[in-house]
């Protein structure tokens, strides 16, 4: 079996589970679990934040009598709960003294071969413990993300793996935490949060491939994809920088090309590169995904990419090995940041304390065919 197939058999399959979890979600919002009847509709923590200009974390402590709340906000918070229907449940929000098996993973897109390498990793872990996971997509919507949070409490989930969407307040989080459901973080950071997280050495990895493109001899290099909104962003661009101004040479804004995370995106912003007076000699890529769709777009325009033109990708995909030319690219621990994460978060549920913070696995360059010396031209 190829490893394409195999790739797109482990996505069809997180699929079939998403499709099984979203018609459990649509059966759990016709059932209120709090009262053993039917409802018209489940009132969310939310809902009830959003009316009063509050955050769900400040509405959940309310609700528990948490002295952490003043007093009169916590009436107010009660009343406006009334009136919107709400029934709190004191049992299933309270520390659980029992586990259910169940654990919620949340990424950006499952699509993405990243996040299927990841959640590979995950589901075996889980398996050998024994435990269920139920997955959601967020697509960077923090309200899509948030909606997963509480249905995850409703259902009475022990703890949650996510990677954040961008934006996402640390009171989200929070909001787990307090109903006691852990939560670990994995490929992108949040700051003012007191979880552990794991994910690659982003930094060091571009900077590594960086490098290796200096060493070649290049010094007209772009970097293409990425966006400074999200902790992995930012820092795979700083790595760019710094191995640059570290060899002496100077940061062109012209060549950095924020945004693309798919092979679409890599295709157009091989052509807008290509139409530039100075064309790059090589190209560092925000991922594997955007360094097969740059080579296309290379090899569409009678160029030969790790000739004429060299490219880096990021990730060390499946599909990266037997690309055309091979990709060089950058190892960045998928499978261990999946399997650390559900261990870590099994180790919490038993009793044992990983240390909050940042857990970064060291990538490693993977050098193939399609970076090479630059070209000098007469």
């Amino acid at each position: 079996m190829l490893p394409t197939d195999a790739a797109r058999m482990a996505n069809s399959r997180l699929q079939r589970r998403f499709k099984q979890f979203k018609e459990g979600l649509k059966r759990a919002e016709t059932f209120d679990g709090q009262t053993g009847g039917t409802v018209a509709q489940k009132v969310k923590l939310s809902t009830i934040a959003e009316t009063l200009g509050l955050s769900t974390a400040t509405v959940s402590l309310a609700l528990r009598d948490s002295p952490l709340v003043a007093i009169a906000t916590r009436e107010k918070i009660k009343e406006q709960a009334r009136a919107l229907g709400y029934i709190y449940n004191r049992r299933a929000a309270s520390l659980r003294t029992s586990r259910s098996g169940i654990i919620g993973v949340v990424v950006h897109d499952i699509m993405n071969p990243f996040y299927g390498e990841i959640l590979k990793s995950i589901e075996a872990e889980l398996d050998r413990d024994k435990q269920t996971f139920i997955l959601s997509n967020h697509y960077d919507s923090v309200e899509k993300q948030r909606d997963f949070i509480e249905t995850l409490l409703q259902l009475g989930g022990d703890g949650v793996i996510m990677s954040p969407a961008i934006g996402t307040p640390p009171e989200d989080i929070q909001l787990a935490e307090d109903n006691g459901m852990p939560a670990i973080l994995i490929a992108r950071s949040i700051e003012g949060l007191d979880v552990p997280i794991f994910r690659g050495d982003d930094a060091y990895g571009i900077a590594l491939a960086t490098n290796h493109l200096i060493g070649l001899g290049h010094r007209c290099i772009a970097m293409v994809g990425g966006t400074d909104q999200t902790s992995t962003g930012r820092d795979r661009y700083q790595g760019y920088v710094n191995a640059l101004r570290k060899a002496n040479i100077e940061v062109d804004p012209d060549l950095r090309i924020p945004g693309p995370r798919s092979k679409q995106g890599g295709f157009e912003a091989a052509v807008h590169l290509l139409s530039l007076p100075q064309k790059p000699t090589a190209v560092v890529c925000w991922n594997d995904l955007v360094a097969i769709g740059m080579m296309n777009g290379i090899a569409r325009a009678g160029l030969v990419p790790g000739v004429d033109i060299s490219v880096t990708g990021y990730d060390d995909l499946e599909e990266a090995s037997i690309a055309t030319p091979a990709l060089t690219t950058v190892w960045n621990g998928q499978a261990e940041v999946g399997r650390s994460a559900a261990r870590a978060l099994l180790d919490k549920l038993s009793g044992s304390h990983e240390p909050d913070g940042i857990h970064l696995i060291k990538p490693e360059m993977r050098i193939r065919q399609s970076t090479g010396p630059l070209r000098v031209t007469a």
